[in-house]
């Protein structure tokens, strides 16, 4: 069953933050992962105006999602954002095919 990882950050450091952007997409390919959403323009629909970047990402599975986010290569890029943005992540099971 595929899972998802869900973040919300309010990016505090641009130029910082950009690095980190680098340095995601091999650590999450090396997991099966694939960006569903990256940024991009956000529109609220219902409640409280988001202005937060958005990001979703796919795994095969909550288990490949999990590991991507305790892996080595994920930890060093978590420390680059460090100071470059505050951040939400969950992690959550999708529909089954």
């Amino acid at each position: 069953m595929p899972a998802y990882i869900i973040a919300r950050v309010e990016v505090t450091d641009p130029s910082r933050y950009q690095e980190y952007t680098r340095l995601t997409p091999g650590a999450i390919a090396r997991f099966g992962g694939k960006f569903i959403v990256r940024g991009g323009k956000t529109v609220t629909l219902e409640g409280e105006s988001e202005s937060r970047r958005m990001v979703v990402i796919e795994f095969p599975t909550l288990e490949q999602a999990q590991a991507f986010y305790d892996s080595p290569d994920y930890r060093a890029a978590r420390e680059v954002r460090k100071g470059a943005a505050i951040a939400q992540f969950l992690a959550v099971d999708g529909v089954p095919a």
